[in-house]
């Protein structure tokens, strides 16, 4: 039986995909940034079962990633979920087709880091995910110049919503995408895997 976190028609919900390996206080506060700037109902960290352009040999098993995930979230409109291993969806054009026929009046919003948006088109049918949800990068340090000027960015250019209409957002009809400034966090899970190997953790 496929469990979906809390929804009801007509809410505004953020959608944020990843290994979480590990889950970060980045990951909290990239959420918590898009809740407030973008007006959502809730956020749900989508913890995949992996990721086709990363080497997930190593992975830790789902049910300690969603441990893990749950712990730092410690939000009560931040959801933790891991029902693409239930659906058997790899991609995450997958994930939206899915969520979209199941939920149809539900206003999504996909999240992701710049870094994301510098290799947005190396997704699978990214300009389909980019017609299925609007989306909000949300920045990381040093990496604005490399996300704006990445092939998909650029190709969706026309698209970009300026920042200060960013509530908007959910309502807009996709193709649409805006770039979210404030949060500027050095961290990241693969430094922190690096860290850990380099401790013997």
């Amino acid at each position: 039986m496929i469990r979906l976190p809390a929804h009801a028609p007509g809410m505004r919900i953020g959608l944020f995909g990843g290994t979480f390996d590990p889950p970060h206080s980045a990951h909290r506060a990239a959420a918590l940034l898009a809740m407030k700037r973008l007006g959502l109902d809730r956020v749900w960290w989508l913890v995949t079962p992996g990721n086709p352009l990363k080497d997930t040999g190593k992975l830790p098993p789902l049910e300690r990633r969603l441990a893990a995930a749950r712990d730092v979230a410690r939000h009560p409109r931040i959801a933790v979920t891991g029902f693409e291993t239930v659906i058997n969806a790899r991609y995450t054009v997958d994930t939206l087709g899915f969520l979209r026929a199941r939920c149809p009046t539900v206003r999504f919003v996909w999240i992701m880091g710049s870094d994301g948006l510098q290799n947005f088109h190396r997704w699978r049918q990214w300009r389909r995910i980019a017609s299925l949800v609007p989306i909000a990068v949300v920045d990381r340090s040093g990496a604005d110049f490399g996300a704006t000027a990445a092939p998909a960015a650029q190709a969706l250019a026309r698209y970009r919503v300026p920042e200060r209409d960013a509530a908007r957002l959910p309502g807009r009809r996709p193709p649409a995408w805006v770039y979210l400034h404030g949060l500027k966090s050095p961290l990241s899970s693969s430094a922190l895997r690096d860290k850990s190997e380099r401790l013997g953790g």
